[in-house]
């Protein structure tokens, strides 16, 4: 089962950011199986979404490091232990909602 809730995150006036905070229910055996913590498998969710999407074209190497909490320099870091090069783009396809 899955859940979101809509929030405001930051100070008043142009500080303000909109959020949207996510709750999944995985079993137990998720944290063992990645030897991961609940906060290092949320850390590591978030990384490999960003860096699928990424990889697939529907979000820029930017929005791909916001969305995994890291900066642009870490991002390029995330890919290489990937294995998910940061320049191939892939054939031609171009880009695909690039802004986001």
């Amino acid at each position: 089962m899955a859940s979101y809730q809509e929030r405001v995150v930051g100070g008043a006036g142009m500080n303000e950011v909109k959020a949207v905070q996510v709750s999944l229910d995985l079993p137990q055996g998720v944290f063992s199986a990645l030897r991961l913590d609940p906060a290092g498998l949320v850390d590591e969710m978030r990384l490999a979404a960003a860096v699928k999407w990424y990889e697939v074209h529907q979000i820029s190497q930017a929005k791909a490091a916001e969305i995994a909490g890291l900066s642009r320099t870490e991002f390029l870091m995330a890919l290489r232990r990937l294995a998910v090069s940061p320049l191939d783009r892939g054939g031609g396809h171009g880009w695909v909602n690039a802004g986001c």
